[in-house]
């Protein structure tokens, strides 16, 4: 079977006016072509101009610059970009597993282990909605401009990782690592977008994260290996040397097919906008809506960190501050909606995306689903090395069903999609009932003296049902939306995962910070009692009682009372996402076309 496929059609160079503003970031001038002869020259084998694979005069420059590329790339270079996807995620998948399997170490040198998952809230919370900025960045400006910047910005988080010496600056760093993290892994997936068809595109997403089945058995021995040798900053900085360059390269051959484009006359010109700096300032400020952002992250920045941090307090819920995040967290939030409604000139949210069914209903699946995956598994690590009694590797090796699994059975997928043209029947009638069925009995199995064979069918179930859920919702999203709005769908649906992370988190944060302490304690042996915080603190600590001994039985026992909460408030919150499968249209994504030019 032939995955790349060229779409037939003559080329030319546009000549577009200006669009009136509706509310969109659109074009900063009219775009012209001096090219019109060499354009033609292009296109003399292929007849007449074809209007359905003519660049789109209503896109975004961005847009049209992919689309000018995509028209004159050879298929060879089709071929490259993809495998050189393929190299970025092996090692963008190489290095996150490493450094996520040393992270709980990393707080744990300030004392902090329980607060491992409190420091992701605020890198996922402004990684998510980040994703939103970073699409304009690259529909505005284009693909390579943005892809360039988040490996800027996942570099410099490396370096502050491997420099750190207290937990505010590691979590600063968290901050800029998730930032380009998940950018560059937005940044892919819509170049993946641009460059497939509809039918091929979940089979090309199931390629692209194929190599986290290679990573899964690698991680957990490079990760002791860092630990027990050079030490853990090393690994941060080893990483932070190694990725520019590999990345770069993906970069490197955006542009020299751009150059491509532009020397064939195919690519759009963009005339000078005629502005002062400081106008371009206001310009850009009002296009990527700084105010609403700013607004809406320092609401749910302040309304998640009361969960996480309340019991740090002596008041507790009680504390002022605790209640003054509530309330202006909350205030802060309903002044987002208020702003984005009558004060902003163009809105964060693509809000007219939020009325499709489809749209929206893939959005609510990605979001609850974060939240239901991070309310178990935000402590699942340390439960497996200190209730199991695993090692890293093998610690490593069950937290990565999850990823080889929901790799190898998106291939199924992908396929199942491509030729039946449907994606809404394996989401309602298997992929969200297989994870219900695994967070449930997960309830029962992740408990003291229970085989851990019972957690890995559980984790098993999971898995298999994650590949269908990722899928399914992308191509849901993207299948109701037009090429224009590519970025923007899929920026909204990593805002909703991130933000459903972050949501997941704190709430685990707050169950296991609120109830774990204190059946420690209750459990404890008696000559253990005063030390039940420096315990409650410190993965290390923990790990130094023999198993079998009165203390880690008390701390087995603390864990699965504690987190079979969490588990039961994981799989309540999977009725919400199945509810919102069954709200998609039935689309056949086999009968329109989607994007232009060269592609998979």
């Amino acid at each position: 079977m032939r995955f790349f496929s060229k779409q037939r059609g003559p080329v030319e160079a546009p000549v577009v006016e200006e669009a009136p503003r509706t509310g969109a970031a659109e074009p900063e001038a009219a775009i012209g072509t001096d090219s019109g002869e060499k354009s033609r020259q292009l296109n003399s084998t292929d007849g007449n101009v074809s209007d359905s694979d003519a660049i789109s005069n209503d896109a975004q420059e961005g847009v049209k610059d992919i689309e000018a590329m995509t028209k004159v790339w050879p298929k060879s270079h089709l071929i490259l970009a993809y495998v050189l996807i393929w190299i970025i995620y092996f090692m963008n998948a190489l290095q996150q597993g490493t450094v996520s399997l040393l992270s709980v170490y990393v707080t744990s040198w300030f004392g902090q282990t329980s607060l491992t998952a409190a420091t992701s809230v605020m890198s996922s919370l402004i990684g998510g909605l980040f994703k939103l900025a970073l699409a304009k960045i690259i529909d505005l400006w284009g693909r390579p401009q943005g892809y360039a910047l988040m490996v800027l910005f996942m570099t410099i988080g490396l370096i502050m990782e491997a420099a750190c010496q207290n937990l505010e600056t590691y979590a600063a760093a968290q901050v800029f690592y998730w930032v380009g993290y998940n950018g560059l892994d937005y940044v892919i997936s819509v170049f993946v977008s641009d460059t497939s068809s509809l039918k091929n595109r979940g089979l090309m997403f199931a390629f692209v994260s194929s190599p986290f089945i290679i990573t899964a058995w690698i991680t957990g021995y490079l990760a002791d290996a860092f630990r027990e040798g050079p030490g853990i900053r090393w690994c941060f900085g080893a990483f932070a040397i190694i990725m520019p360059f590999i990345l770069m390269t993906l970069w490197a051959l955006l542009i020299i097919n751009y150059r491509r484009a532009k020397k064939m006359g195919v690519m759009p010109v963009r005339a000078a906008s005629g502005r002062t700096k400081w106008q371009s300032f206001i310009h850009y400020a009002e296009e990527f809506d700084i105010m609403g952002v700013f607004i809406l992250v320092a609401g749910l920045a302040l309304f998640l960190l009361a969960f996480n941090i309340y019991s740090y307090q002596t008041e507790g819920w009680k504390s002022p501050m605790i209640i003054c995040f509530i309330i202006f967290g909350g205030l802060l939030i309903a002044g987002f909606v208020v702003w984005e409604k009558y004060f902003a000139r163009v809105t964060f949210i693509p809000f007219h995306l939020l009325m499709d069914r489809t749209c929206m209903g893939a959005f609510i699946v990605s979001g609850s689903v974060f939240i239901s995956f991070y309310l178990w598994d935000s402590y699942f690590q340390p439960f497996l090395i200190i209730v199991n009694g695993l090692n890293t590797v093998h610690t490593g090796y069950v937290l990565n069903i999850y990823t080889i699994g929901s790799c190898l059975w998106s291939f199924l997928v992908g396929w199942a999609i491509r030729f039946t043209g449907r994606f809404k029947w394996i989401a309602v009638y298997f992929a969200i009932p297989f994870t219900i069925l695994g967070a449930g009995l997960m309830i029962n199995f992740r408990e003291p003296d229970v085989n851990i064979g019972y957690i890995i069918m559980c984790q098993i179930f999971i898995a298999v049902a994650g590949g269908g859920i990722v899928i399914t919702e992308q191509v849901a999203a993207l299948a109701a939306a037009s090429h224009q709005h590519v970025a923007a769908v899929l920026a909204i649906e990593g805002m909703f995962s991130s933000v459903g992370g972050a949501i997941g988190t704190t709430v685990a944060t707050a169950i296991w910070t609120g109830i774990f302490p204190g059946k420690l304690e209750a459990y404890l042996p008696e000559e253990e009692k005063a030390n039940t915080m420096a315990i409650y603190g410190d993965l290390a600590v923990q790990q130094g009682f023999p198993i079998g001994s009165p203390a880690r039985d008390a701390l087995a026992r603390a864990y699965g009372e504690t987190q079979k909460l969490m588990l039961i408030a994981a799989t309540a919150v999977l009725i919400i996402p199945w509810i919102a499968a069954m709200c998609w249209r039935d689309i056949d994504v086999k009968k329109f076309k989607q994007v232009k030019g060269t592609v998979a």
